[in-house]
């Protein structure tokens, strides 16, 4: 059962939150120590990755609904008409990011054929790289501004996001080799905690926060999937799927 927030219980969700964050940053910093098979896909990222999508569908967008029903109040005008629609900001946020891997991949196939490497071009990087500095800033602030503010479902969303962060780690450091373990990993941990820190001192409309949350949800879904379904990867599905309905039952539970 989730811990309502009182004074001290909100207390304990800003060290929390901390922690959450610090662990997320350091996600990123020594995943690559881990050393996941890529072909066939490792077992444990396949499961990450079901863990990722379950928190997605079975807390996320529930609660997206629940924003677009209060939303619905708001006046008139392309502002209030993007929040009254929260699924279409998820599928804006699927889209960019699938944007974004088929520009990394055109590259890598770019260079590959010019005989300079299996990597992207510098200037793909940094657009990469800027692109999830900035998705993970958003999580880092989400830490602070969520639907249901206390420590269980905090806990909830930390583990799904640094198993998500596994998967996202895994995939930008086969793009851009070593380029991401010298500069790409030291940014994204750190826009985690640039996050957070501005989560904790400044507070924006619950309008706004829908907005973020759904952006958050197609990012994930698409960061997910598009390691998971392309038959070259020879994903694990059985793995996949215990990790989704694992995950799911834990939330459904508490």
């Amino acid at each position: 059962m989730a811990i309502p927030v009182s004074f001290s219980s909100a207390q304990g969700v800003l060290i929390l939150s901390a922690l959450i964050a610090i662990g997320l940053a350091l996600a990123h910093l020594y995943a690559g120590r881990l050393r996941f098979k890529r072909i066939p896909r490792s077992r444990w990222l396949s499961a990450a990755g079901g863990v990722s999508v379950a928190y997605v569908f079975v807390h996320i967008l529930p609660e997206l609904s629940q924003h677009q029903t209060v939303l619905q109040d708001l006046g008139k005008g392309i502002i209030p008409y993007i929040e009254h629609h929260v699924y279409l900001i998820a599928l804006l946020g699927l889209t960019i990011f699938y944007g974004l891997e088929r520009l990394a991949m055109s590259s890598r196939n770019r260079l590959q054929r010019q005989g300079q490497g299996d990597i992207t071009s510098r200037s793909i990087f940094w657009l990469h790289i800027i692109s999830f500095a900035i998705y993970n800033a958003l999580i880092g602030y989400l830490l602070l501004h969520r639907e249901e503010q206390d420590i269980t479902s905090l806990l909830l969303f930390g583990i799904a996001m640094t198993l998500h962060f596994v998967v996202n780690d895994d995939s930008l450091r086969e793009h851009h080799k070593h380029l991401y373990d010298r500069i790409g990993r030291w940014i994204l941990a750190a826009a985690i905690i640039v996050g957070w820190v501005l989560g904790s001192g400044t507070e924006i409309q619950a309008s706004a926060i829908a907005v973020l949350f759904a952006f958050l949800a197609g990012g994930v879904v698409l960061n997910v999937l598009k390691e998971e379904l392309p038959e070259e990867r020879e994903s694990c599905f059985w793995a996949f799927v215990l990790g989704a309905a694992a995950y799911t039952i834990l939330l459904l539970a508490l």
